[in-house]
């Protein structure tokens, strides 16, 4: 058997299955194999419909009654049903699962699991999945559940997978660090479970197995990035701490530790390739320009590449103010730029020092005349190709040093799996000066009785207002509020204060230039969308309020919280929380402490490293078993790839590790 022949060659997968499962992802036979159960259901011993009580209940029953009818209000169908036993019934009710009503035969016997609660004034089972009783191994009581594919349910795929009992055990051994035999029996116990304990086992060894493969394809980029040769910038310590005495601020220890850090960097020969994190208004920027400097006074040009306008802009103000009294010549580059060839034939001719811009330093016609140092700010925000057109732009043949930034820390295990051996430093202090946020979760009930005063205490203290809305246009079917919507209803409520909104749909132009309004102090009010969660700088700005706040994860409202609290004022974020649940875990974090560090880690175990990843950068984490929080397994793996790469040969024995890492590669690297 071949794993990568075609997912048709199986048995029971006819030409249109095939294309389901392909439009999926599902394309070979290894997919198919590797397309692992989300969970399981036991039914060892199922709950007599009389003994039920609300809650995850597992009954043994069949089923009747069942019909299909929309919902008045709402863009819904609902499928109900009733399930009995020689105990009694109760009432079944599944949302949107047309399919429901063909898909059981009043004869024939089922398990059925969900939660058993209270919707629309009675007690019903909710949307629960179902298995024949017929399907079912009397020995185990265990029954994989797959995710839906289109028309493919989880019901599907354990017909699907029995056909292809026989094959797992021609499945070839990956990994040369474990046991022969080990995938194989892994991957068949998670499909045919046959205890809790053989799933435990089939879990351990798929989860490291997938460490292994990602932690492999970090080393790997290390590698081929120190064949790389980019040039030699050596250490100006008189000019360096000239320009350090020049500042009007002292740097934080941790801004020292990580300049010199990226100093000892571009000595080298070969690329850096560093990635600086630091919470927000840490001092990113200017341990770049520290680095842009060094960098400057050796010959070399610098580009540094911001993902908004907005943000280039504000490099450009900071950056020209500080660097122009050492004679470093700083340009701004972005879509809106007058005279924009002029400016390129400079940069090309090496006129410029220092180019700050967007997605413009990266078409075709920008040209260097002598690249060496490329600085990414909110990384994340680029894809792999994006930053590869930058890095290309050195003439000389050289790679250019590479600086990658984000305001969005890196929990640990991430550092040690994800960056591989990424050099890292890290600013973990805050300028002195700063003054703490304070964060407090709100119902809306409350908002007329602590948040409005508090904002008109605000304005008239002459500081500005952030409200942060999730819609940009009303949408009849929920109950958003949307960005004009509030911001007519604020306008009414503070009628002295000037009021306006902001948006991701608006023209470039305009959104500069309520940005510049706002940076003024010409606007009290901005009512935005998640637009100014990245890089917006403007420390009058003291007060937050965050709509619908357990609809956004953990770093985006730790990002968001990061507008305010830049000055040397006190300043507030409100959370407010719609209907009457409690807060949510993460906003009680998020109240609780402003560590973005310490956030990042409850993040990760709040929402598994692919959320958490697709925050960092383009590209999805598609671990389906291991955990990122698994630092004994990440340690077991780190040191036996060590012992893999030890043997060159072994990138040619095994082939289908080097080719299924080339996912992980495109992922782990900076550059």
């Amino acid at each position: 058997m071949n794993l990568f022949d075609s997912v048709d060659t199986l048995k029971g997968i006819g030409p249109k299955t095939a294309e389901t499962l392909r439009k999926f992802g599902i394309k070979t036979v290894r997919d198919f194999f590797y397309n692992l159960p989300k969970d399981y259901d036991n039914y060892e011993a199922p709950t007599s419909i009389s003994q039920v009580r609300p809650g995850k209940v597992v009954i043994r029953g069949k089923i009747d009654s069942l019909s299909t009818r929309r919902a008045r209000k709402r863009n819904l169908s609902i499928t109900e049903g009733v399930i009995r036993d020689n105990t009694g019934a109760i009432k079944v009710v599944w949302f949107n699962q047309n399919y429901r009503v063909r898909q059981f035969s009043p004869e024939k016997e089922y398990y059925f699991t969900g939660n058993f609660e209270l919707k629309n004034g009675r007690y019903s089972l909710i949307s629960p999945s179902a298995a024949e009783v017929a399907d079912i191994d009397p020995q185990t009581g265990l029954s994989p559940i797959y995710v839906a594919h289109g028309g493919l349910k989880s019901h599907d795929f354990r017909r699907l997978v029995a056909n292809s009992r026989e094959k797992f055990s021609e499945i070839p051994d990956l990994l040369p660090t474990v046991k022969s035999g080990t995938r194989k029996n892994a991957l068949f116990y998670a499909h045919f479970p046959n205890s809790e304990k053989t799933i435990q086992g089939a879990r351990d060894y798929l989860a490291y197995e997938e460490l292994f493969e990602l932690i492999l394809a970090a080393k790997l980029n290390r590698q081929e990035n120190e064949k790389l040769k980019a040039a030699e910038i050596p250490f100006d310590k008189a000019k360096i701490q000239e320009f350090v005495a020049s500042l009007p601020f002292k740097l934080t220890n941790a801004q020292r530790l990580a300049a010199w850090e990226i100093f000892q960097d571009m000595e080298k020969g070969t690329p850096m390739n560093r990635l600086l994190q630091g919470d927000v208004g840490s001092g990113k920027t200017m341990v770049a320009a520290l680095a842009a400097y060094e960098a400057i006074l050796q010959g070399h040009q610098v580009a540094i590449l911001a993902p908004t306008a907005i943000l280039a802009t504000q490099h450009y103000e900071g950056l020209n103010r500080t660097l122009e009294k050492f004679g470093v010549k700083t340009a701004l580059l972005t879509g809106a730029t007058k005279k924009k060839s002029e400016l390129k034939k400079e940069i090309a001719r090496g006129k410029i020092d220092l180019v700050i811009g967007t997605h413009a330093l990266l078409t075709d016609d920008t040209e260097f005349s002598n690249l060496a140092l490329v600085v990414i700010d909110e990384q994340h925000r680029f894809g792999v190709e994006q930053r590869q057109k930058l890095l290309l732009k050195s003439p000389s043949g050289l790679a250019p040093h590479l600086l990658a930034m984000t305001a969005t820390p890196i929990p640990r295990s991430l550092q040690l799996t994800v960056f591989g051996d990424l050099d890292v430093s890290i600013l973990n202090e805050l300028p002195k000066g700063r003054q703490p946020i304070t964060t407090k979760i709100l119902t809306e009930l409350e908002t007329k009785e602590t948040l409005y005063p508090q904002i008109q205490g605000t304005i008239q203290a002459g500081q500005q207002v952030y409200w942060i809305c999730k819609a940009i246009d009303d949408d009849p079917r929920t109950e958003t509020t949307s960005v004009k919507s509030r911001c007519t209803k604020l306008k009414n409520t503070f009628p002295r204060a000037k009021v306006e909104f902001l948006h991701g749909r608006m023209k470039p132009a305009e959104k500069d230039e309520i940005m510049e309004k706002f940076s003024r102090g010409e606007i009290q009010i901005l009512v935005s969308t998640t637009v100014v969660e990245v890089g917006v700088d403007v420390p009058n700005a003291t007060l937050m309020t965050i709509e619908n706040a357990e609809s956004y994860g953990l770093a985006q409202l730790h990002q968001l919280r990061g507008r305010v609290g830049r000055g040397n004022k006190a300043s507030f974020c409100y959370l407010l929380t719609s209907g009457d649940m409690r807060p949510s875990r993460r906003l009680k974090e998020l109240e609780k402490s402003t560590d973005g560090f310490y956030l990042a880690e409850v993040d990760l175990k709040l929402r598994g490293p692919g959320e958490i990843y697709g925050a960092l950068q383009h590209g999805a984490l598609d671990l389906r078993i291991a955990s990122l929080s698994d630092t004994k397994l990440i340690r077991r793996a780190q040191t036996d790839v060590v012992q893999f790469l030890k043997n060159p040969d072994n990138m040619v024995k095994y082939k289908e590790l080097m080719s299924g890492i080339s996912k992980y590669q495109q992922l782990t690297t900076l550059n």
